[in-house]
């Protein structure tokens, strides 16, 4: 279930912090086993082993337990850094890495507990039942708060979440059913700051420092008929480190032609490097130009929970969602 977005609502709502990582359902069964399956339905468990035994085993039992929420590296301060969980994402990570950068199963909703479906109970009740299973007890999974009731205002929620460099606050409908991979009004997220998924149709080869690396990435997303539209390049935000990471994932990739449905402008398109549009990025900017461009575009990094036919133009320039789920 997906939210929208927007400012939260006031009334019968409950509230809680977006936590910057990825989207994932946590599937626990007999003995102990645990599957982690990602958004677009690919099996993490390689990725990050440290969460595959996490839930007791008695909650696995009769029927299974189906959780979901994020995968989250926290940093020394105790805040998520979706940086770090980048660093993280590798389909087999090293012991040392494993090591370096923990992570931690934020479980914000149950779907299946005792071989009995959730999903038409309202959040209210979900959340309760949540509540009491006692996840927190192991040390790589977390229930995050969730407040509700007439005192709470949503709007100081927001202000503490800058304050303390959280990605926002989402507002969910005490009596809302969960709607499997349904966008739902029913859930409303503000987030505090612009950002949005793209798609990678190409590179421009670095000059200076960056000669004979990436120096720019060309992106895209879908219009309402499926045409892949170019929305411009971005230059900053990339360590060496990930620099060298995009060169080794795009090379298989290479492609003769461009993969846009509509010419890319000739100064981007000079020396371009095309690839297949199979790898889905996400990038902060502050605006978008006249010509539908993204303006200052600045690379946060790949999302491999994400599915590149999903990621769409906003309805039009402006109305751009101010990040991701």
């Amino acid at each position: 279930m997906l939210a929208v977005d927007g400012e939260p609502p006031t009334g019968p709502w409950g509230y809680e912090f977006k936590w910057d990582g990825y989207r994932c359902c946590l599937c626990a069964g007999p003995a102990g086993r645990t599957r982690l399956t990602s958004r677009n339905g690919h099996d993490l468990g390689a990725t990050y082993p440290e969460l595959t035994g996490v839930v007791p085993e008695a909650l696995g039992a009769h029927g299974g337990l189906v959780l979901d929420g994020e995968i989250v590296a926290l940093d020394e301060a105790g805040r998520p850094d979706f940086g770090l969980l980048q660093r993280r994402h590798q389909r087999r990570p090293a012991p040392g890495l494993l090591a370096r950068v923990p992570v931690t199963y934020f479980a914000f909703d149950v779907l299946r507990l005792g071989g009995r479906p959730l999903l038409d109970e309202p959040y209210a009740a979900r959340r309760e039942r949540l509540a009491d299973l006692g996840l927190d007890a192991s040390p790589r999974l977390a229930v995050p708060p969730h407040y509700t009731g007439e005192e709470v205002d949503p709007q100081r929620l927001v202000d503490i979440a800058r304050e303390h460099g959280l990605e926002g606050v989402i507002a969910k409908r005490l009596d809302s059913p969960y709607l499997p991979g349904r966008r739902s009004r029913l859930w409303v997220k503000k987030a505090l700051f612009t950002a949005r998924e793209v798609v990678v149709g190409g590179w421009q080869p670095g000059e200076g420092r960056r000669g004979g690396s990436i120096g720019s990435l060309l992106l895209g997303a879908h219009d309402e008929a499926g045409a892949l539209r170019y929305l411009g390049r971005v230059g900053s935000g990339f360590s060496e480190a990930v620099l060298a990471d995009l060169g080794a994932r795009l090379a298989p990739l290479a492609r003769a032609t461009s993969p846009f449905d509509e010419q890319v402008p000739r100064p981007h398109a000079r020396r371009a490097h095309w690839v297949e549009p199979r790898l889905v990025g996400e990038v902060a900017h502050r605006t978008w130009t006249d010509e539908g461009r993204l303006r200052h575009p600045v690379w946060r990094g790949l999302r491999p929970d994400r599915d590149p036919e999903e990621v769409a133009l906003p309805a039009r320039p402006g109305e751009d969602r101010e990040a991701t789920p």
